[in-house]
């Protein structure tokens, strides 16, 4: 609880964690007092450049134009007018507005990026984008309209630009004018010095922020599929065999590993399983058997992803940066931190690896309905089959959303297409893997739901034995939420139930209880 209060410091390693604590349970955020004497120190580089006046060199970003306008010197007198116009022509976002979470995890990615003190800003800059963060103000931001180069420059313009008292805000759920939202919370605008305009939109913390957010609950899906994969194994009287620890040593995936020995925990103690050990049945299906090894392969895909967001996360991706030396002489050095393509090819593959968890849990809702599959248990779990059709339409439902998912699951990182008159020749449309992800995981979510609630109606037709710790811990929390299938009736609103329970983290929450900690 004690580190749960402190604030989460600026300049020092950040985590997918406590971005999650900031972004959705508002934890505070504080500079870092190591990191402030590195970010006055790179300030104080580029105010030298800027007191040069027209004699000083062209330095890009400070009194030059911008992509493909770089070459252009800009005069002394509209170096500041030159960073207002960048924020407000960049500000060209479309389509729907990010939730607040996704803001506020971009605002805290910018103040950490420019925290790292190679960014040349006042710590001015900083501590209004910590303001917005303490004080609930949520700038306006369009989904849509980065393709991942110079970083995400129009998502994050839109955040920038209340900043400056312009653009749109969100102040206690109400849309406002930039300036009204800056005041109604207490705050004044700041005008923008040399280089601080392209600080604020040159960098990967929309991509970022986003694929953050759903790696997050990508990592509570993972241990969901294990939970719901178990139930269906009792409710298909399936065999716990093929997850011996020692098949595992056999091959030493660690996700491989991690699966099996959830899945053991949670069966523990399954009469369901005893009642069946002598059966002719030789093999389970694949849905079932290869749980360990598919399940455990997006573990590790996931695992990836996460060390790149991370290491994202901590990394200083505005260009140009500012290099000052223990005697305080400068150097300043135009790269390309701002591409996306690292976090690209991440995130395309995290959607690739969840979505494998919505495609094998929709076979195994179909074994479960599948009369020609589901031995002992009725036609699409309807009580009264043929007059009733039970759960035959969840299963169309999950595949849906699967098919859905493999249209999204087509990488975005492969495509390019170039921009700023071809200064900006290719782009790593990271931006748009990450909003895919975040569909993906919502639609896989949906697809573990369906098959809690209907493997919870196949352990109903196994009473009155048992099914394992786990199993019956999480059946008991379902049946909080969605009364069992005494006959037809919607079942729409029963998915978004159990949806929001995983989504919440109740059900690993309930069956971790029973059984010990999951991973």
């Amino acid at each position: 609880m004690a580190a749960q209060n402190a604030p989460v410091l600026l300049g020092a390693p950040l985590t997918i964690a406590g971005l999650v604590e900031v972004a959705r349970d508002r934890r505070r955020v504080a500079l870092d007092p190591a990191a402030r004497a590195a970010v006055e120190a790179s300030r104080r580089a580029v105010d030298r450049i800027a007191e040069d006046g027209d004699h000083a060199p062209r330095v890009y970003g400070i009194n030059t134009g911008f992509g493909a306008l770089s070459e252009t010197r800009i005069g002394e007198r509209d170096v500041r007018r030159l960073q207002q116009n960048l924020v407000r022509s960049h500000a060209t976002g479309v389509g729907v507005d990010l939730p607040e979470d996704a803001v506020r995890a971009m605002l805290l990615l910018r103040a950490q990026t420019l925290a790292l003190g190679h960014s040349g800003v006042r710590t001015v800059v900083i501590e209004q984008l910590l303001e917005l963060l303490s004080r609930g103000v949520v700038p306006r931001v369009p989904a849509q309209g980065s393709v991942g180069a110079s970083g995400d420059l129009a998502p994050l313009a839109h955040l920038a630009i209340v900043l400056i008292g312009e653009g749109e805000a969100r102040v206690g759920g109400e849309l406002l004018p930039g300036a009204v939202a800056l005041e109604r919370a207490g705050l004044g605008a700041i005008a923008l010095e040399a280089k601080e305009g392209l600080a604020l939109i040159n960098g990967t913390q929309f991509m970022t922020a986003l694929g953050a957010l759903a790696l997050a609950d990508a990592a509570t899906l993972c241990t969901v599929a294990d939970i719901a994969g178990a139930l269906s194994v009792d409710a298909l009287e399936g065999s716990e065999r093929p997850f011996e620890e020692r098949l595992m040593l056999l091959r030493p995936h660690p996700g491989q590993s991690t699966v099996a020995r959830n899945l053991r925990q949670l069966l523990l103690d399954s009469a369901i399983m005893v009642s069946h050990r002598d059966c002719a049945k030789v093999q389970d299906p694949y849905s079932l058997r290869c749980m360990p090894q598919v399940h455990g392969a997006t573990r590790d895909a996931l695992d990836y992803a996460r060390q790149v967001i991370e290491r994202e996360m901590n990394s200083v991706t505005d260009n140009p940066s500012v290099f000052v030396a223990p005697d305080g002489t400068a150097d300043v050095v135009s790269g390309g931190n701002f591409h996306g393509q690292p976090v690209a090819y991440a995130l395309d593959l995290a959607a690739m690896a969840v979505a494998e968890l919505g495609n094998i849990s929709e076979r195994r809702v179909e074994q479960l309905v599948n009369p020609a599959l589901s031995s002992g248990l009725t036609p699409f779990l309807a009580k009264s089959s043929g007059l009733e059709s039970g759960l035959m339409i969840a299963q169309v439902a999950s595949a849906s959303l699967v098919s859905e998912n493999k249209v999204l699951c087509h990488p975005a990182s492969v495509d390019s297409i170039p921009s700023s008159a071809g200064k900006e020749d290719h782009v790593s449309m990271g931006s748009i893997s990450a909003r895919k992800l975040g569909q993906v995981v919502d639609n896989v979510r949906r697809c573990l739901a369906i098959e809690l609630i209907t493997a919870a109606e196949g352990l109903e037709q196994r009473r009155p034995l048992r099914g394992g710790r786990g199993v019956e811990a999480a059946h008991a929390r379902l049946r909080a939420l969605v009364a069992p299938l005494s006959e037809d009736r919607p079942l729409y609103q029963d998915i978004e139930r159990v949806s929001e329970c995983i989504r919440e983290g109740e059900l690993v929450g309930a069956v971790s209880e029973a059984v010990g900690e999951l991973a």
